[in-house]
């Protein structure tokens, strides 16, 4: 594979011992550049490779909601890896003391992690790197291409990274090798076979936001989808993926989010089996320009959840415009509660807190009303960031984080005509959307 793809983290030299891959982004076991080095390094060892899972609790404060479709997508996993004669592991504990104690007790030679720009992640790699003396690698296997290779800064909008990720797309979008079979001799530490019903009966976490129906965890039903998405509704994406009463969303977003399905392996399936058309620009340009976009802005940017992660631009309008006189001003309890005065912003909520989504236009609309019914921009953008994380099948992810800047503090776009309370931030109204799709039926189907 690509060696670029990996990033070491300290200067430990590999020694004797099995190699063991701590699976956190990227839960899955085809199309998975982190698993493919891993196999790579224990084949060239001839060491066994172990692969573990640590399953941390009460994780940013994630609900039964986004826990319920992990596990299952997870137990798919095992079932695959068990296949390969992998042993996997399931640990329990905070990462930082949990990873480096099971390191220290099969004596492992190295360790490999998938790649993640949120902070909690780097801060858990930091703690792990004080506690080990072995090599620490990074594989960025969620990216086509590697976040840390497309630049090496935040970058402004998607004008920017654009040309930089056309450039090295022909050496990075490529095919997956296949992950082989190892002889049982080899493994080691034979896995005990989780009780995946007794470890979500265990959890301590937040069980009043109800896991959704309409989305099948797992690598599989990902496929499905995905297939489902090209033959069935990326002919007709362009025109209607900013109409929130047609079925044109692809919905795979929360299996790109727990890397149940490889965004590499959606674009290669495309690639394959669909015409150059505008759909395919239009859906490509989502998939790959503007979600590595996300990675970089929430790798380079530390308050990328935050006011203090504006541009200078955003905070200065934003500041200027923040006394304001406000038409309406909630609190987070009414916005949760969806008890605005205005019909269309609660039905938006309302399909949140209900399908653990909302349509892509409408969670603009969603929060550049927040920020307009909201007492200060830094209250908007913690009220935003606090419904998106807890209802959101997808939350904590940074495509979120930076939906949230983008509508509140005009990242990634460009100063606008200047107005009340959002300044020179974009502007979304009622009006904009009545002109796009029949609100009344989004009203009606979002009660």
């Amino acid at each position: 594979m690509n060696l670029n793809r990996v990033r070491r983290l300290n200067n430990f030299d590999i020694v004797k011992g099995p190699v063991v891959y701590w699976m956190s982004r990227d839960q899955r076991v085809n199309d998975n550049w982190a698993l493919v080095y891993a196999q790579e390094i224990a084949t060239l060892k001839k060491v066994p490779l172990v692969v573990v899972f640590c399953l941390a609790p009460n994780f940013l404060h994630a609900t039964i909601r986004q826990y319920g479709f992990m596990l299952k997508g997870l137990t798919e996993v095992e079932n695959a890896l068990k296949e390969l004669n992998f042993p996997f592991h399931l640990l329990i504990g905070e990462p930082a003391s949990v990873v480096p104690e099971f390191i220290k007790n099969i004596e492992a030679s190295v360790l490999i992690t998938d790649f993640d720009p949120l902070k909690i992640k780097k801060q858990w790699k930091n703690e792990i790197l004080k506690n080990i003396t072995i090599p620490f690698h990074e594989v960025d296997a969620h990216n086509i291409i590697p976040a840390f290779i497309v630049s090496q800064k935040e970058e402004f909008a998607a004008y920017t990274i654009r040309p930089k990720i056309n450039k090295l797309s022909p050496e990075y979008l490529e095919e997956f090798p296949p992950v082989n079979k190892i002889e049982l001799t080899k493994s080691l530490l034979p896995s005990k076979e989780v009780d995946w019903n007794s470890v979500i009966q265990n959890l301590r976490i937040d069980r009043s936001v109800p896991e959704v129906d309409w989305a099948i965890p797992g690598e599989h039903a990902a496929l499905n989808l995905l297939k489902e998405f090209i033959f069935d509704k990326l002919p007709g994406y362009n025109n209607n993926r900013n109409n929130p009463v047609k079925d044109a969303q692809s919905c795979l977003s929360p299996y790109l989010h727990f890397g149940q399905i490889s965004a590499q392996r959606v674009a290669l399936n495309i690639e394959k089996h669909f015409p150059e058309s505008e759909s395919k620009a239009a859906f490509m340009e989502e998939l790959i320009v503007r979600r590595e976009l996300s990675d970089n802005f929430c790798n380079y940017n530390l308050n990328y959840d935050s006011f203090d992660g504006f541009r200078d631009w955003g905070k200065k309008t934003l500041d200027e415009h923040r006394h304001d006189k406000r038409d309406h001003v909630y609190s987070r309890e009414e916005f949760e509660n969806s008890k605005t005065h205005e019909d269309l912003w609660n039905a938006a909520q309302n399909e949140l807190k209900q399908k653990g989504k909302i349509h892509g236009y409408m969670r603009m609309y969603w929060a550049k009303k927040i920020l307009e019914w909201s007492a200060s921009p830094e209250e908007a953008m913690e009220t935003a960031v606090f419904l998106n994380d807890k209802y959101e099948l997808d939350g904590r992810d940074p495509n979120g984080y930076t939906g949230c800047a983008w509508a509140i503090g005009g990242i990634h776009d460009r100063a606008w005509t200047e107005r009340p309370v959002f300044g020179k931030i974009r502007y979304m109204n009622r009006n904009g959307c009545k002109r796009k799709f029949d609100i009344d039926a989004y009203i009606d189907r979002n009660k």
